[in-house]
């Protein structure tokens, strides 16, 4: 157990790491049901892709990842969810993002999710007939999951 010098000075060089390295880690979570999968379509991002976003301090990835996915989507993750894998998200934005992508396969509905100022839209699709503009990480990721591709170290937008 730390005394509270050795939990300052944790805090403080922490703190100091976080501001020089800018790394930041968030979540996606695939809703499976059957061969259907849950894609949302974001106001300020291009794309179909799968709900999600970033870590909050004090929360476990699983807790952001079942947290996001019922604000985006209206639908409860009501058990534990596969950690499929950790990826690398070297878009044209960043170069410093982790995705912890999750496979969420029991869930419940609890309520219709509006339009807003974040999410256009939202609904399931099965996975042969994928809307218009899917991203290329939302496809590849299914194509792992569904069909075993290899998977990709890299979140690929």
């Amino acid at each position: 157990m730390m005394n509270r010098f050795q939990r300052v000075r944790a805090k403080v060089f922490l703190t100091i790491i976080g501001i020089i390295r800018h790394m930041t880690i968030g979540t996606r979570v695939m809703l499976v049901d059957g061969n259907k999968v849950y894609l949302i379509r974001h106001t300020l991002i291009p794309g179909w892709q799968f709900p999600g976003g970033g870590i909050e301090p004090g929360e476990t990835a699983e807790a952001s990842g079942a947290r996001e996915t019922l604000e985006e989507t209206g639908h409860r993750v009501t058990g534990p969810m596969e950690l499929f894998g950790v990826y690398h998200n070297s878009s044209s934005v960043t170069n410093r993002d982790h995705v912890l992508f999750y496979v969420a396969r029991s869930h419940e509905f609890v309520f219709v999710r509006k339009k807003d100022h974040e999410i256009a839209e939202g609904g399931w699709f099965e996975i042969t007939k994928l809307p218009e503009g899917v991203t290329p990480a939302t496809s590849q990721r299914i194509d792992e999951v569904f069909d075993g591709a290899p998977k990709r170290d890299v979140w690929g937008y």
